[in-house]
């Protein structure tokens, strides 16, 4: 079985939308795009090159057009998004000319790949995927980086539908520009317990 892991930048108010740059994502009118750039430090690249090692990739339609516009020909930073399984969630697409792009349909296929043996899965962006994956408790791990500004609108890492579920802290380092990064491992179910005042 493999993992399904969660890599997402996201402002104090829970927004993801088009962090790397100002036409990234503006859907819905969102004027922020580029929003983490000034948070770079040293802290925070080694955590993205991390992240960037070989896996498989999990990605809803509208993040997936998005990168195969873009890292095709960018492939000296990332090598790996253009040598791993692209896989994604579509029901109006069936193929792309960027190559190791696996389309699917259904929840369902997504379990089973998750069932399969291989590298870890990641989901990077993809707001509205991320939700279907929470609300079916299919997501082991969280990789959050924090920034320290509220967007007030745009796209959202959790929505209200995401089912109950604890998770650990197993890494955690605050750069010099305020960002945490976290790193949370599923944990079970919530407990609760009445506060002692």
């Amino acid at each position: 079985m493999r993992k399904i892991i969660v890599l997402s930048m996201i402002s104090l108010d829970g927004v993801m939308q088009a962090p790397g740059g100002p036409e990234e994502d503006t859907s819905d009118g969102f004027e922020f795009g580029g929003w983490t750039v000034p948070y770079g430090d040293k802290a925070y690249d080694d955590a993205v090159q991390k992240e960037l090692k070989p896996a498989d990739y999990l990605l809803g339609r509208k993040t997936f057009e998005i990168w195969e516009n873009y890292w095709p020909d960018h492939s000296e930073f990332w090598p790996e998004i253009n040598n791993g399984n692209k896989y994604v969630l579509s029901k109006t697409r069936k193929k792309s000319d960027w190559k190791n792009s696996i389309f699917i349909e259904s929840l369902a296929e997504i379990e089973k790949l998750k069932d399969s043996d291989g590298l870890d899965i990641h989901v990077w962006g993809s707001s509205e995927l991320i939700h279907l994956l929470l609300k079916n408790n299919l997501v082991d791990e969280l990789r959050l980086k924090i920034h320290p500004l509220l967007l007030g609108k745009g796209k959202k890492l959790f929505d209200d539908k995401a089912n109950p579920s604890a998770f650990s802290l197993i890494e955690s380092t605050v750069t010099t520009t305020g960002v945490i990064l976290a790193n949370y491992i599923r944990n079970g179910e919530i407990k609760t317990g009445n506060a002692i005042i």
